[in-house]
């Protein structure tokens, strides 16, 4: 019977589904099979196609799977999303495990669900009640993606709404499916199998975990009392266990039975079998016992076919169990405790009246879960997800940034590099460097990261301390005599230079501004006016254009406070007009830039026209600062889709190539990262466009792994950051420029949010 399907939601006629297929062994492949034929089954005849994830080569398909996924290769991911977005599907399901998808935790699934614009209604295999930070970061950016969310379980609508704050009216509570079953098929096995006595069953893809070796522990005593009593695991060994371990597990059981004396009791069948096959070994067995030890275990299909099929269901106590098993649908015993397993075999057995209420019970409540239903109950989910995707949908943002992407921020090691004088520029792996002294392109940064702090809420006694003395170090550094702020101090305190780069010259203006603009002590912020107002006039002989998009952002952070400044209005205007003439004189249509090389800080470059562009209410300022951004976004995007920013090894010029290459992409610095998640901020708040946002977090994952070598440059342990990526390795020194980078980029992702968490001195 063809399942009836609500007519007043809207139709949906063209499905895509994302998940693990046949002839790939496991349980994800086998929900997807079973799921794609009850959805071909309904009234409407919807077409319905796979989207299958590899995890080797030389699968044989069938004819419902569209496109395949190898799970390591994020291009395929992109191709993917281009396909559903171009062939016009209603929806796109995705079955949710973590392991199926590629990179950390899985993450590579979200590089194609944010290029998506199909409705995403994902289904959840598992949900963790204690995930790691990785893991909950990608949940939750999953649910913001998602029109809804299907969940097999109570207790999984009450961990997402714990964990992630996702209300019920978002889930769709739909039991796992059963097929129908035949009682004619058990008892043509049950004969061939010849087993006289009680016939217990485990089924599954074998593998440490499933507690199988405490149901052999309790044969002896079910043995001793039932002589004919057969124990019966069917299932092959998981693939990725046979590959690592071979088999190992099995084998340690069949030694286990064998030294028990019961090895004549235990019967494996090392085979994934049909679900024809399966249901016939549901049919014959007495009893279905599901050891599991893991109590995280959310869903499980084996127990749902057990209760489906009407057997009488012995259960470790996982929080799947307890729901299914519910009103006297099982029995339920502790985990890893064979005398509670044979003791419920013998209540079973002895007890047929109660056994056979106990059968009904599960049989009546496996009616709710045939595949019928649920395709039902599924095409109807579906049609609520086209109900609710806008027109030109886009991601909700960064709130799931919030709950765990950026981890809690420590400056122990920013303190450790900071004494009474300023910060140490340079460290040997966590140590300071006295010897290569001090710096104020680094003070400045420092300052500057105070006071994004300070915006928010009053600095910690460490913090407040360390703001007066990067303030010094920056007001310090200023020579009366040249109008110029000196960059280098030795240890010994002294200045190495009468004045400093021109960049220098930009930066501590920059700084200062940021205190102005966001610092509430009063008399630091006379102090930055100062130095600011005698530190403007240099900047109309310099020649930089990096130095010009420096001294616009800080004007624009003086005015912030003091819109009617007169020297930061000039400021801003005179270096944003430099900035908007240089790149009109230079740009191409196939070269979208300031300078005929793509050298280092060049997103400042781009947020600088466009945070100007924006206070003038100046357009095409805005859009050369967009178009140029939205070029280096590609140039600093590599074929795998990670961030790779122009390395400082040689740089990139138009006659170089159509995208940085070899040595153009190291070595690749933290500062870089930091610029253009401030450049993709600016452009999300002048644009509203959503894809920026993704982008700042593209550029942010760099520094947690996201890169070409896949390691982290951010160090849990210390707080800092290290100092670059090589092309073969991390630099393992943690230096202020590096450490300043990640701080500065980390508050800048949380105050895009709008939520800000200070805790203490030395978290954030």
């Amino acid at each position: 019977m063809k399942p009836h399907v609500d007519k007043s939601l809207p139709s949906v006629s063209k499905i895509a589904i994302l998940g693990n297929y046949p002839p790939r062994r496991c349980g994800i492949a086998t929900f997807t099979a079973d799921l794609t034929n009850a959805l071909l089954s309904v009234p409407t005849e919807p077409q319905v196609d796979v989207i299958a994830m590899s995890d080797a080569t030389g699968y044989a398909y069938s004819d419902a799977v569209r496109y395949e996924i190898p799970q390591q290769d994020i291009l395929s991911y992109r191709r993917a999303s281009k396909i559903l977005n171009d062939e016009s599907y209603d929806v796109l399901s995705v079955q949710h495990e973590y392991g199926i998808f590629g990179g950390d935790t899985g993450r590579f699934l979200l590089t194609l669900l944010r290029e998506s614009r199909l409705p995403i209604v994902v289904t959840l295999h598992t949900v963790l009640r204690q995930p790691s930070p990785s893991q909950k970061a990608i949940l939750a950016e999953i649910l913001e993606l998602s029109e809804r969310v299907i969940v097999m379980s109570g207790r999984a609508v009450e961990i997402l709404g714990h964990e992630y704050g996702l209300g019920p009216e978002k889930i769709d509570l739909i039991p796992h499916g059963i097929p129908d079953f035949s009682p004619l098929a058990g008892r043509v096995l049950r004969t061939l199998l010849n087993i006289p006595g009680p016939m217990l069953l485990t089924f599954g893809l074998l593998s440490p975990g499933k507690g199988i070796e405490y149901v052999i522990r309790a044969l002896p005593a079910i043995v001793a009392k039932y002589p004919d009593a057969t124990y019966v695991v069917l299932g092959a060994t998981h693939p990725h266990v046979k590959a690592l371990s071979g088999e190992t597990y099995r084998e340690s059981l069949e030694r286990l039975a064998e030294s028990l004396g019961v090895a004549e009791n235990v019967r494996f069948v090392n085979e994934f079998v049909t679900s024809a096959e399966l249901t016939a070994y549901l049919g014959a067995a007495d009893i279905y016992i599901s050891p599991y030890i893991d109590r995280e275990q959310i869903t499980s299909g084996t127990l749902a076919y057990a209760v489906g099929a009407g057997k009488c269901v012995i259960s470790t106590p996982y929080p799947y169990a307890e729901e299914l098993l519910a009103e006297g649908r099982g029995i339920l015993v502790p985990f890893m405790d064979p005398a509670a397993i044979s003791e419920a075999v013998f209540n079973i057995v002895e007890n047929t009246v109660q056994s056979q209420e106990m059968a009904r019970q599960a049989a009546s409540h496996g009616e709710t879960m045939r595949w019928s239903e649920v395709a039902r109950r599924t095409m109807e989910c579906f049609s609520q997800a086209v109900l609710q995707r806008p027109s030109g949908h886009a991601s909700a943002g960064l709130s799931y940034l919030v709950r765990s992407r950026i981890p809690t921020l420590q400056f122990e090691h920013l303190y450790a590099l900071t004494n009474d004088v300023g910060i140490f520029q340079h460290a040997t792996f966590t140590v300071p460097n006295r010897s290569e002294g001090y710096c104020v392109d680094d003070n400045a940064r420092a300052l500057m990261l105070t006071a994004y702090i300070a915006d928010e809420r009053p600095l910690t006694a460490e913090l407040a301390r360390s703001q007066a003395l990067y303030l010094a170090f920056v007001c310090d550094a200023f020579n009366p005599a040249t109008g110029r702020f000196r960059n280098f101090m030795d240890y010994g305190h002294r200045w190495l230079e009468e004045a400093g780069s021109e960049d220098s010259q930009g930066r501590s203006l920059w700084a200062l501004g940021t205190i102005i603009g966001r610092c509430p002590i009063d008399n630091f912020r006379k102090a930055a006016c100062l130095m600011f107002e005698r530190g403007c006039d240099a900047i109309a002989d310099t020649t930089s254009p990096r130095t010009w998009a420096y001294a616009v952002l800080g004007a624009i952070e003086v005015l912030r406070t003091s819109p009617l400044d007169e020297k930061a209005i000039q400021l801003r205007n005179v270096s944003s007009d430099r900035l908007h003439e240089l790149y009109n004189a230079c740009s191409t249509e196939h070269w979208q830039w300031f300078e005929e090389t793509l050298t280092y800080g060049n997103a400042r470059l781009s947020q600088a026209l466009i945070v100007a562009g924006q206070a003038r209410g100046n357009m095409a300022m805005v859009s050369a600062g967009i178009e140029s951004l939205s070029w280096l976004a590609k140039k600093q995007t590599a074929e795998s889709g990670v961030f790779a920013p122009i390395g400082t090894q040689s740089y990139f010029s138009e006659q170089s190539a159509a995208k940085p290459s070899g040595s153009a992409m190291f070595d690749q610095q933290p500062l870089e990262a930091w610029d253009s998640i401030s450049a993709y901020l600016a452009a999300y708040d002048a644009t509203s466009d959503s894809s920026w946002l993704h982008e700042a977090d593209r550029a942010y994952g760099w520094f947690l792994g996201d890169n070409m070598l896949g390691t982290p440059l951010y160090d849990a342990v210390s707080g800092g950051c290290r100092d670059g990526l090589h092309e073969d390795r991390t630099n393992e020194n943690q230096g202020a420029e590096s450490t300043l980078a990640f701080l500065c980029a980390s508050l800048e992702m949380r105050q895009a949010t709008g939520v800000v968490v200070v805790p203490n001195a030395l978290a954030l």
